[in-house]
């Protein structure tokens, strides 16, 4: 069977290809990628090639498939997969398949990735539980479930002290407490805020902050604080741009300045990660989660502190396939809406260009549609857009839909668009 997809040769050298599949092993699984969420962790593998972590020394004579974040239907199954998984359903993948050689689906293999039309799921896959169904309405909430899964890592990796002077920690976000999401204004941050209202542990104060009036005012649109009210919770938008003294301000929002118990950057920002040192309470947990390409980043923190205040630090890249289970039933069960990250559609001939100018493109998570011709078109600007008579039916499903890509929207493109 012949795919196509968007290759890896080397530092910036993409190529959209078709090419021959190879007849799937009896460990194996052949399958229909459908859609496809970009992710700047891709845009990371695209800028360093070989020199990436995940990616071969190699590539430049046998390239990978790009991309991590997708959903995809089983056409068929290897011999040792037969009462395992069931051909004709929707299924996403933990990329974090757990190999001692660091290799990953999107970054390391020849036949897997989700820019793709079709590929060939390994048997590693399968054997380490990274094959997940996925019964949601939509194949893009399937390929936004590994991003969440993310977020819900961070939330789970997050430790405090069970009490005073205690060496057993509790894991998690602190139950009724404090948290600080700085740098929280693009899709991870939005589905950060989203996760903290709607998880398992609630807290009382949510704090966003960010330096882009207008995208502070989309997250307000989104995750209300009338919607925050409702789960219990003080939610708090901030723009920091002009600020002389963040730390000393967030701090003053807190019950007589003690600070945050849990803290999120979602930038690599040396200041925002000194912020949100200065701004921990006692026992408070600081989570790095925005991973830098500078592989001598660092930032200045409090020392004494750490000593006497018992702050601790940690980062979290990506989630593990416990998050991901989370991430798909909250889905699922439609407790965190990820349509609303999801600002711009594109086909798979678009996907080249996008990847490579993936910092530059405003918005949220952008999800390729890989059997399909379609230009990177955002979500909201669409409803400006006076195109041929696909964009116009589009243009009036997203009116129905409150602005939102969404089940309609998707089922429309699938049937009408012309493949790629």
């Amino acid at each position: 069977m012949k795919t196509k997809a968007l290759r890896l040769y080397g530092e910036k050298d993409i190529r959209i290809e078709e090419f021959e599949l190879p007849e799937i092993q009896s460990d194996e699984i052949l399958a229909e990628v459908v859609t496809d969420s970009l992710c700047m962790s891709s845009f990371k593998a695209v800028s360093q090639g070989a020199n990436h972590k995940k990616v071969p020394n190699n590539v430049s004579e046998n390239p990978i498939i790009l991309g991590h974040e997708f959903c995809c239907k089983i056409i068929k199954t290897g011999s040792l997969w037969h009462n395992d998984y069931k051909e004709g359903d929707k299924y996403c993948i933990q990329p974090n398949i757990g190999t001692k050689s660091n290799s990953a689906p999107g970054y390391s293999y020849k036949f897997i990735g989700g820019d793709a039309t079709y590929i060939i799921i390994p048997k590693e896959v399968m054997e380490n539980g990274c094959l997940l169904p996925f019964k949601g309405d939509t194949y893009f909430e399937g390929s936004l479930v590994e991003p969440l899964s993310c977020v819900i890592g961070a939330f789970n990796a997050n430790y405090h002290l069970k009490k005073t002077f205690s060496y057993e920690h509790v894991m998690g976000i602190k139950e009724g407490g404090n948290i600080a999401i700085l740098g929280a204004t693009g899709p991870m941050g939005f589905l950060a805020i989203d996760y903290a209202m709607h998880g398992p542990k609630k807290p009382s104060m949510i704090v966003v902050t960010g330096r882009t009036q207008s995208k502070i005012d989309l997250a307000k649109k989104l995750y209300t604080q009338e919607e925050a009210e409702k789960e219990g919770i003080k939610l708090i938008y901030v723009n920091t741009r002009d600020m002389e003294n963040t730390a000393e301000y967030l701090k003053s929002l807190t019950d007589n300045n003690r600070g945050f118990d849990d803290v999120f950057v979602f930038a690599p920002s040396k200041e925002l990660i000194k912020d949100g040192a200065d701004i921990l309470s006692y026992d408070g947990c600081l989570n790095f989660f925005s991973g830098p390409s500078n592989k001598d980043f660092s930032a200045e923190i409090n020392f004494y502190d750490i000593h006497y205040n018992a702050t601790h630090f940690l980062g979290t890249s990506g989630g593990n396939t416990d998050d991901m289970k989370e991430a798909i039933k909250l889905i699922e069960d439609k407790k965190v809406n990820v349509s609303k990250i999801a600002t711009h559609i594109l086909g798979l001939d678009s996907s080249k260009e996008a990847t490579l100018n993936l910092p530059n493109i405003s918005g949220g998570k952008k999800i390729v549609y890989t059997h399909k011709c379609f230009p990177l078109i955002e979500v909201d600007n669409i409803l400006n857009l006076d195109n041929n008579i696909i964009i116009k039916e589009i243009k009036e499903i997203i009116e129905r839909n409150n602005g939102l890509w969404c089940k309609e929207a998707e089922d429309f493109l699938l049937d009408n668009v012309p493949n790629i």
